[in-house]
C-alpha cells in the first residue's frame, strides 16, 4: 500500500513515547500478512471506478476488516476506534488531515461483500498457505475447541423472523442464540489451522472430524468431546485417544482424601488445604497455605491415613463424595485469526 505524505494530524509533538503491544503486535501483522495477494482475490468482485462515487481502496477495507477480526469490533466501533487510536490509523493507512475515516456503511457493504462471495474461507485458506511456505508448518498436535458467538434473538426485520442459521442453547444455566465458532489449533504455534461454523445447538463433539488435519498423535480437548475414540481412530489415526487440554490438566486435578471412618466428619482444614492446593478458596475465611502445607501426591493429610498413588505418579479419579473442588470453572483458549490476540467481547 503506498503511504501518501504525513501532514500535522498524523504527527504529534510529544516528547515521550513507547511502542505499545498493539503496535508490535500490528507491525508484526503488516510484515507478515500477504495483502497483495489478498487484495488480488477481492479485486474481482469490487467496485470499479467510474461508477458513481469513487470506491475505497481495496487494502485499507481489508485491513480494517482485519481489526475488526482481531479486536472483535464491530462496524460502528471499528470507525470510531480510527478516529480514537493513531495507531490503528497508521496500519490502516489513513491521515485525517487528507481524508476521514470510512464510515460504518462502508464497513458494513464490504463485508457483505465477501459474505456473499464466500471469500471468507478463500483469505483463511490462501493466509495458511502462506505461513506453511514461510516455514511455519503444522506440528502433530491439535487443540480442539468450541464458543458460541451470541447473536440478538428479536424478529423486528424486514422480514419478521430469525437468521434460519442460527438456533438457542444452554450453557450452564444461561440460553444464549446465535452460532458456534469450532476451532482446530496447533499445539506448537498455537495457530488455527481449522474453522467451521455452525449453529448454537450443534454438539461440539459432532464437529471434531473436520478440525483434524490427519497428522495428529495427539488430540487435546475438554470433556464436550469424551468417548470420540472412534472418530479419532478414522479421522486421526495415529492418535489413540483425546487427551483433556492443557488448562483442564492443570486446573482440575483430582486429589483424594480418605475417609475418616464411619460416624466422624472430616476435618475441615484438611479440605481446605486440597482446594488451596488446586487454586480453588470456596469459602471466605479461608488463608493460604504455606510452601511446605501443599499437598503432593501420597502425602498424608494432618488427622487422615496415606493413600497409595498410582504408578506413573497419576492420582487415580475419586468418586463425587470424596471429590473437592470439582465445580473449577474450564479456562478456553482464545483463538483468532492467523495469530493469538488480546480479546473483548463485540459491542
Amino acid at each position: 500500500m503506498k503511504r501518501a505524505q504525513s501532514t500535522l494530524a498524523s504527527t504529534g509533538f510529544e516528547k515521550y513515547t513507547k511502542t505499545t503491544r498493539r503496535a508490535q503486535f500490528l507491525a508484526e501483522m503488516n510484515r507478515v500478512v500477504p495483502w497483495r495477494a489478498l487484495c488480488a482475490r477481492i479485486e474481482p468482485v469490487y467496485p470499479k471506478t467510474g461508477n458513481g462515487r469513487p470506491p475505497v481502496g481495496v487494502e485499507r477495507m481489508l485491513r480494517m476488516y482485519f481489526l475488526q477480526q482481531w479486536f472483535n469490533l464491530s462496524d460502528p466501533a471499528v470507525e470510531e476506534a480510527l478516529y480514537d487510536s493513531p495507531t490503528l490509523r497508521a496500519f490502516v493507512g489513513v491521515d485525517l488531515g487528507q481524508e476521514p475515516v470510512p464510515d460504518e456503511t462502508t464497513v458494513c457493504k464490504f463485508r457483505h461483500r465477501l459474505e456473499q462471495h464466500g471469500l471468507g474461507r478463500v483469505l483463511f485458506d490462501d493466509v495458511t498457505q502462506h505461513l506453511r511456505a514461510q516455514g511455519l508448518a503444522v506440528s502433530t498436535g491439535t487443540i480442539v475447541d468450541a464458543t458460541i458467538i451470541a447473536a440478538p434473538s428479536s424478529t423486528k426485520n424486514a422480514t419478521g423472523t430469525r437468521d434460519p442459521a442460527m438456533h438457542q442453547t444452554q450453557k450452564g444455566r444461561q440460553w444464549y442464540f446465535g452460532m458456534k465458532g469450532h476451532f482446530g489449533v496447533d499445539s506448537q504455534s498455537k495457530l488455527i489451522h481449522s474453522v467451521e461454523v455452525t449453529p448454537a445447538n450443534i454438539h461440539d463433539s459432532h464437529v471434531l472430524p473436520w478440525l483434524l488435519h490427519g497428522q495428529e498423535r495427539r488430540v487435546w480437548g475438554d470433556s464436550a468431546y469424551a468417548g470420540q475414540a472412534g472418530v479419532l481412530s478414522v479421522c486421526a489415526p495415529h492418535a489413540r485417544e483425546l487427551h483433556p487440554s492443557p488448562e483442564c490438566e492443570s486446573r482440575h486435578q483430582s486429589v483424594e482424601v480418605a475417609d475418616p471412618g464411619p460416624g466422624r466428619a472430616p476435618d475441615w482444614r484438611d479440605q481446605a488445604r486440597v482446594r488451596l492446593h488446586q487454586g480453588v478458596l470456596s469459602r471466605v475465611g479461608e488463608e493460604p497455605a504455606s510452601p511446605r502445607d501443599r499437598l503432593r501426591a501420597g502425602q498424608p493429610l494432618h488427622g487422615t491415613q496415606a493413600f497409595a498413588a498410582p504408578a506413573g505418579g497419576v492420582v487415580s479419579p475419586v468418586t463425587e463424595r470424596h471429590a473437592v473442588g470439582s465445580r473449577a470453572a474450564h479456562p478456553k483458549p482464545v483463538s483468532r485469526l492467523l495469530l493469538r490476540t488480546p480479546s473483548s467481547r463485540r459491542p
